[in-house]
């Protein structure tokens, strides 16, 4: 039976997984956007938002940090008593679906040419600026 720790962690990776799917199908999304010419894909907020995610998470590879949600998760997970991963299906199938078991200069190189991806999208796809509208009295 859950407890409350372990519902907290399954949410943490929750959250963990949906912060994943924003920086991989952000990335989607504006080469969609391109080619269907979606203008909120072409938004500066969710342009800068979406680099400043991926060039976070490139940052703490590189820098050797573990993520601060995975860190949550894990100090939430030892509270509940647990010492593995529940079989809860989402938090599962999340956690599943996020973390793989590689040396991790594979992902740092991963994230960083991820990152170099979304940076050329900048340039060859550049996020409109807001208008900036005028009031007349």
């Amino acid at each position: 039976m859950p407890n409350g720790y372990t519902i907290l962690a399954d949410a943490i990776v929750i959250i963990h997984a949906a912060y994943v799917a924003f920086v991989v199908f952000g990335l989607v999304a504006i080469l969609l956007g391109a080619a269907m010419n979606w203008r909120w894909t072409r938004s500066l907020a969710f342009r800068i938002t979406h680099l400043a995610a991926i060039a976070l998470v490139c940052l703490e590879s590189i820098v050797g940090v573990m993520c601060p949600l995975t860190s949550l998760e894990n100090s939430i997970r030892q509270r509940a008593g647990a010492t593995r991963y529940p079989d809860d299906f989402v938090a599962y199938w999340a956690h599943r679906a996020i973390f793989y078991n590689f040396p991790p200069w594979i992902f740092t190189i991963a994230y960083i040419s991820f990152a170099i991806l979304v940076a050329i999208t900048f340039i060859a796809i550049p996020p409109r600026r807001p208008s900036r509208t005028t009031h007349s009295f």
